[in-house]
């Protein structure tokens, strides 16, 4: 079975997270599966000789949404099956997806959307969601990518530059949580909805994004298991279908909240849990059975 494993064109920007693409396409290749790497906006990428293609590191998507989306119908029309499936890509690449994971009882930060198109009066969110300082991101981006975080004082600079932002896109504004920085970010790492590994993500000094190249740190943790059952619910409810899936969230007041689910191309962490790698290339062989079976009865 021909497997593409899907990259970006390389920026080498991402040079802890660039590594890890690497070594698991080597043990996957070490394992004797037929896979080789593809870059998604690669013209010239013979699609139709693939089976499969896993989502890897498309890492540019963002930035290129329709032509993404496009992409992904088109290795629908041939048939490929992609890891994680196309419908739920495509659900989880904006974040109104947020909407539908609090409206079946998890919780998450209170949001507000700004509409593309739309103009912003920042002030009003302040009391709206209780808080002295707001965080705004867009809806389809990726690495804390035009990602404000914003106090009255710093209004009148910010303001013009979010509306002016919001010509090409939806934003999402929510509280910003004290325990990104005081606390850290939890990470669960699930391959098959089987949980894997977990680690505390922390931000650099003075900052508050907790992403390597950002200068955050990464701890390894046990699993804190009431945290993890809701962890554990959520890829149950929204991410049972997937290969992989990173569920990240911020613990306040003793619950977990969830930030993001992460189902397109999350770094995995794979170099930090010693069974990483094997329980990645388990569940992918389990799928790669399932996938053989289907098509035998087809």
């Amino acid at each position: 079975m021909k497997i593409a494993y899907i990259c970006y064109e390389t920026q080498a920007k991402y040079t802890v997270e660039e590594a890890e693409n690497n070594n698991l396409l080597l043990f996957l290749q070490q394992k004797g599966l037929d896979i080789c790497k593809e870059v998604w906006t690669d013209q010239n990428a013979d699609w139709e000789k693939y089976e499969v293609a896993i989502l890897k590191a498309p890492w540019d998507y963002h930035e290129n949404i329709s032509q993404f989306y496009k992409w992904l119908d088109e290795i629908s029309r041939l048939q490929v099956n992609l890891l994680n499936p196309a419908a739920i890509v495509k659900w989880n690449s904006d974040k109104h997806y947020l909407k539908n994971i609090a409206e079946a009882g998890f919780s998450v930060p209170q949001s507000e959307f700004l509409e593309k198109g739309n103009q912003l009066k920042l002030n009003s969110y302040f009391g709206q969601l209780n808080t002295d300082k707001l965080i705004v991101k867009p809806c389809i981006s990726a690495g804390s990518n035009n990602t404000f975080a914003v106090m009255r004082k710093d209004i009148t600079e910010v303001e013009p530059m979010i509306n002016e932002l919001l010509k090409t896109g939806s934003y999402i504004v929510q509280p910003f949580l004290e325990e990104i920085q005081t606390e850290g970010e939890w990470s669960f790492v699930f391959f098959n909805s089987q949980f894997s590994h977990c680690l505390l993500k922390k931000a650099g000094p003075g900052d508050f994004r907790v992403q390597n190249h950002l200068g955050g740190s990464v701890h390894i943790q046990l699993p804190p298991s009431q945290h993890l059952k809701t962890a554990e619910a959520i890829i149950a409810r929204f991410a049972k279908e997937c290969l992989y899936a990173r569920v990240d969230g911020v613990i306040v007041n003793n619950e977990f909240r969830l930030m993001e689910l992460e189902l397109i191309d999350p770094y995995l962490y794979l170099s930090s849990h010693l069974k990483s790698f094997n329980n990645y290339y388990h569940a992918l062989t389990k799928t790669l059975t399932s996938i053989r079976a289907s098509r035998l009865y087809q």
